[in-house]
């Protein structure tokens, strides 16, 4: 299977996003004090990286 650049920021996207929802979800169920928040604004983050590499496939 070739991997293109656009192959690899596809995959980092998808990745990207479900790391994010996992530290969304640890923040949200997980702990429920100070840290709870750390967990969820990390986990927005890794949405607003994601959205950068999808907004690069194709242009690099």
């Amino acid at each position: 299977m070739a991997m293109n650049k656009n192959t690899v920021l596809a995959w980092a996207t998808t990745i990207m996003i479900i790391v994010g929802l996992g530290l969304i979800a640890l923040g949200a169920f997980r702990y429920n004090d100070v840290a709870g928040w750390g967990f969820a604004a990390v986990g927005v983050g890794f949405f607003a990286i994601a959205w950068v590499f999808n907004a690069l496939k194709g242009r690099v």
